[in-house]
């Protein structure tokens, strides 16, 4: 049975002649004593769990705490990662860019290497073709000679002469005699 505040409060004892009736009161103050006991067993529980709810809930704030602080930890690396990515793609570009400024340097001076040659060679070609048409016509000059009367001949020794510097102009590998030096 349980006891209530207003079941104290209305209880009322049987009186005798002198005085309440021990046996009764004797009854309701073990009963009494019972519950009051009971409820303090219960505020005893109630405190030891409130305790240990206190200390689980502390735990939870810091583990909350843990977390948050985790959280924000992994956001700024995050973050440090993307901007460090982002600035090491920046580097690559710019050293691609300069590679290929370079690559297109190389070439344009290679092209112009390349252009200076052929000019060259174009000149060799002109001055070839302007000696090489001189020792023609000097040939041509020399069979119109075989083909003159023996009185408008002109002297062999004249001929040697005159296509000598044509030869080594053409033949530059050649000696004073129109021989090849080996």
């Amino acid at each position: 049975m349980t006891i209530t505040p207003i079941d104290i409060q209305q209880h009322q004892f049987k009186t005798r002649l002198i005085g309440y009736e021990k046996g009764g009161v004797d009854h309701y103050l073990e009963q009494l004593a019972e519950e009051l006991e009971r409820y303090h067993r219960q505020v005893q529980e109630l405190k030891e769990e409130l305790a240990r709810t206190k200390v689980a809930l502390h735990e939870m704030r810091q583990r909350e705490s843990t977390v948050k602080e985790t959280l924000l930890t992994a956001q700024l690396i995050t973050e440090e990662l993307k901007s460090n990515a982002h600035k090491e793609a920046e580097i690559c570009m710019a050293e691609a860019e300069l590679e290929a400024e370079r690559i297109v340097h190389d070439a344009e001076n290679r092209r112009l290497h390349l252009l200076n040659e052929i000019q060259e060679i174009r000149r060799q070609k002109v001055s070839f073709e302007s000696s090489l048409r001189g020792l023609v016509e000097g040939h041509l000059r020399m069979l119109d000679i075989e083909a003159l009367p023996m009185d408008e001949k002109v002297p062999v020794t004249q001929l040697v002469s005159e296509i000598e510097p044509l030869v080594s102009e053409v033949l530059p590998g050649t000696n004073d005699e129109g021989r090849q030096d080996r």
